[in-house]
């Protein structure tokens, strides 16, 4: 039977180890992606950042494992992985219902290790209070692919693979359950930066959306806007891996010049 150390890990995934990064960056995939999406990223931000990329249950290594289908489920199981990182300055990056987690995540550490979060980065995600009444984990499985086509963040070609459909559907319908029945619960503001990263042509996020993040943080706030639909991420890597860089580097700052690291 696995350890409580070693089922913790089942969560992370370090692609470039490294001792002497100066920051940790926690990186939460979309619905239905993995933490090898963030491979890129890892690669591009080594070794001056560490990735720490999240690998939810229901898919690749953790196929043999129920997908959990409420955003608290998730929330538990990544406090708890990034527990045995504790003492590491850590940057949170989230990408679609990654936004989510990452920002309920960061309400959460915030809670338990104040000042150990540098900043959130939120990508792709409208506020917590920007409701829209989605039924996407109740499409049968042709009008689930559907979206996920039109979303254009998934190869076409994996799509047309029957084996590779029947793989991904269940932890694919099981985030989509998680992320549209999550009900926001109003609290304290996050004292740390908080940036979104958006599409300029994203039907995931309109621009007052987008704006509604400035309410949770008594802190930095931020938009970036990229040229590019709800994978802007994938379409413009180069601008996007550019201005982490430099977040990161203000999020560093912004703590040396607070006095508190």
């Amino acid at each position: 039977m696995a350890d409580s150390h070693e089922l913790r890990q089942r969560w992370i995934r370090r692609f470039h180890p490294s001792q002497d990064s100066e920051v940790t960056v926690v990186c939460f995939p979309h619905a239905g992606g993995s933490a090898s999406y963030f491979l890129p990223v890892s690669a591009r931000l080594a070794p001056r950042a560490e990735v720490l990329a999240l690998q939810y249950p229901g898919r690749q290594d953790r196929r043999s494992e129920p997908a959990l289908t409420s955003v608290d489920a998730l929330v538990d199981g990544i406090t708890d992985a990034l527990r045995d990182h504790a003492g590491r300055p850590l940057v949170f990056f989230g990408h679609s219902m990654g936004g989510t987690l990452a920002y309920e995540t960061a309400r959460r550490l915030e809670a338990e290790s104040p000042g150990r979060l540098l900043g959130l980065v939120v990508s792709g995600r409208r506020s917590p209070g920007s409701v829209r009444e989605e039924k996407v984990h109740l499409m049968d499985d042709a009008g689930l692919l559907a979206q996920i086509r039109k979303l254009q963040g998934t190869d076409a070609a994996l799509l047309d693979d029957e084996d590779v459909v029947r793989m991904i559907l269940p932890a694919l319908r099981a985030d989509y359950t998680a992320v549209e029945q999550y009900v926001y619960r109003p609290g304290p503001e996050l004292s740390c930066p908080l940036y979104v990263y958006t599409g300029d042509a994203d039907p995931q996020v309109r621009e007052d959306e987008a704006k509604g993040w400035a309410e949770h943080t008594r802190a930095d706030f931020r938009i970036r806007t990229f040229t590019g639909g709800h994978f802007y991420l994938a379409e413009r890597s180069e601008q996007v891996i550019a201005a982490l860089r430099e977040d990161l580097a203000g999020f560093r700052e912004a703590r040396r010049s607070h006095g508190t690291g």
